[in-house]
């Protein structure tokens, strides 16, 4: 899969089908649009690509949305790439290409800088400067530029539509059987272990510990993990949260990996949530804290 970071699109990529929005977490709904566009470039014998934009537009307009993310751009990439498509294009939005209109992207870039003949969108795609820009708009301009606008249906679940959206949601609740399921993977946080106060070492239970970042904040808690790194796959629990007991400030995912006691500072581990174990409360002392900690560590092991 080749990646554009700016708009000089070889032409073995020109007069494609593309699709075209943030897809954040490449979810069921989205798997299933692009299987439908892949099937079309297919049939057409064109390009398959895929336009999406960085930092994610809510985050650009508003600098307090922080933690939001189903995926980091690392882990979109991954998931397209394995989708197997040709070529994605990330658009750098910021000041300058918020104010373009909708019509200047259709024109400049659907048509001078891609060409392209289908364009796959969802019913409630908005697009181009103070989002004027509609489904209507990329159907108005069809004749015009000569491409034809496919808009997808959502696909459900329990008669709800599988979106972004819905997923952060049973994230924040905890509901993590649910949201696999409809990630059809496991929800990951992929992020660098950074140095704590070794509180975990002393008690007898090691932890890494990582920054979520922009990731969508799970319901904080105790949860049975698997973590990954280029070198293992072990399970472990997490804990999400401020760690009351010892009146902890700022939020950490504290992984305690099963079968691993060494320094892993720096090195940038993926843990997989499976289920959702306890929710985080502050203990008395650490005798307290360390026997519910066996507890958990049963609990996971199940």
């Amino acid at each position: 899969m080749k990646i554009y970071r700016n708009l000089r699109i070889k032409d073995k990529h020109k007069n494609s089908v593309v699709a075209i929005g943030n897809f954040d977490g490449i979810h069921l709904g989205h798997q299933k649009v692009l299987k439908q566009a892949k099937l079309k470039s297919k049939k057409e014998g064109l390009p398959f690509g895929l336009i999406t934009f960085e930092p994610m537009p809510v985050m650009f307009f508003n600098p307090k949305v922080r933690n939001h993310r189903i995926n980091q751009l690392k882990q979109k990439k991954y998931q397209l790439d394995k989708l197997r498509l040709d070529f994605l294009v990330i658009i750098k939005f910021d000041k300058k290409f918020s104010l373009l209109s909708a019509d200047y992207f259709i024109k400049k870039i659907i048509n001078d800088r891609i060409k392209s003949k289908y364009i796959f969108v969802s019913k409630n795609f908005r697009f181009g400067k103070n989002r004027k820009g509609n489904t209507q708009t990329l159907k108005y301009y069809e004749n015009v530029y000569n491409y034809k606008t496919i808009i997808t249906n959502p696909l459900l679940n329990l008669k709800k539509t599988i979106s972004s959206s819905l997923i952060r949601k049973k994230i924040s609740l905890s509901k993590i059987n649910e949201v696999n399921k409809l990630l059809n993977r496991n929800w990951c946080v992929v992020g660098k272990v950074v140095k704590g106060k070794k509180r975990g070492r002393k008690i007898g239970f090691p932890t890494c510990n990582i920054n979520l970042n922009d990731y969508i904040v799970p319901r904080l808690g105790v949860y049975s993990v698997i973590a990954e790194t280029n070198s293992f796959r072990k399970k472990g629990i997490a804990n999400v949260g401020y760690r009351p007991t010892f009146n902890g400030q700022n939020l950490l995912l504290e992984v305690n990996i099963f079968g691993i006691n060494k320094n892993l500072y720096n090195k940038v581990i993926k843990v997989d949530f499976l289920k959702f174990i306890r929710t985080e409360k502050k203990f008395k002392n650490l005798e307290h804290l360390k026997k519910q900690i066996k507890l958990d560590i049963k609990q996971a092991k199940k």
